[in-house]
């Protein structure tokens, strides 16, 4: 019965980790002018790639500016969903369904159609917003500027991402037991005391999942600024780290450095993933001891 799924697991996904692992070692050796089939080899490099993606100052500055872009758009995010959430369990909210669908309706968007619908909004010559600006006589900055570009990433991921976080949390509220809030209403709480003393701790678990799932996507972004790049000069081609992998390996044909750097990513997503847990787990899954 689990053979199918190992199956999977090991062709998709430890097969092309372990290969990913050995080009991360080799390196490209070239004799003479490196002219004809014979003079390019491939060498062991040992951990020379891993020491020159870590030293790469191109490397460094996309980790930065992620993790600026995660401080930006984590909290955001996931306060929004939350409160999105509490809002359509409260029983004061008309149009429940109807609200719920258009909140998680820019999800089922993929990322790339989102980025182009965006891009368009953000350029001043096609935007409408630019037009009513430039009709009431506002001199408004372009969004893709390289001060604001990473509020304009910012906001397509949190335009696409709200609604699945919402979803989570939304389902948690929904498996609380009602009498939890009906003795809480005969103590003399309030909405935002329930809410505050009773849904948020119960709801917890799925905080954590939804804030973990958006710091691995955050560190992974992709493609939001690959699908931006040309419409702005704001952007290079190594403005994440994806980016960077993707340019060494396609771009520069440096399919070995860009594995190394593929895998330094790996480790740190699991290690900021890994830490996260350990820092909240008592809090949030104390309860289910």
């Amino acid at each position: 019965m689990l053979a199918p799924g190992i199956i999977l697991f090991v062709s998709f996904m430890a097969a092309p980790i372990v290969y990913t692992l050995f080009l991360s070692l080799q390196k490209k050796q070239v004799k003479g002018l490196g002219l004809g089939s014979g003079n390019r080899t491939t060498a062991f490099a040992g951990l020379d790639n891993y020491i020159a993606s870590l030293t790469n100052a191109d490397f460094g500055a996309s980790v930065w500016r992620v993790l600026l872009y995660g401080l930006v758009l984590i909290p955001l995010m996931l306060g929004l969903a939350l409160l999105f959430a509490l809002l359509l369990d409260s029983r004061r909210t008309r149009t429940t369904g109807f609200s719920r669908t258009a909140i998680f309706l820019p999800f089922a968007v993929p990322a790339v159609i989102s980025s182009l619908l965006w891009g368009f909004l953000y350029l001043p010559a096609v935007s409408p917003f630019y037009w009513v600006f430039d009709r009431l006589g506002w001199d408004v900055a372009g969004i893709l500027d390289s001060s604001t570009v990473l509020f304009a990433i910012a906001n397509i991921a949190l335009w696409g991402g709200v609604g699945f976080n919402m979803i989570v949390m939304y389902t948690s509220l929904k498996a609380v037991p009602t009498d939890i809030y009906e003795a809480a209403k005969l103590d003399g709480c309030t909405e935002v005391q329930v809410a505050w003393r009773i849904k948020i701790p119960i709801i917890a678990p799925s905080i954590v999942m939804t804030a973990l799932f958006s710091m691995v996507a955050t560190l992974q972004v992709f493609a939001e600024p690959t699908t931006l790049r040309p419409l702005t000069n704001s952007l290079s081609t190594s403005w994440s780290p994806l980016m960077l992998v993707y340019r060494d390996a396609f771009t520069r044909d440096d399919i070995y450095s860009a594995a190394a750097t593929s895998i330094i990513i790996a480790v740190v997503t699991f290690a900021f993933s890994f830490l996260f847990l350990r820092v909240v787990q008592k809090r949030a899954f104390g309860q289910e001891d």
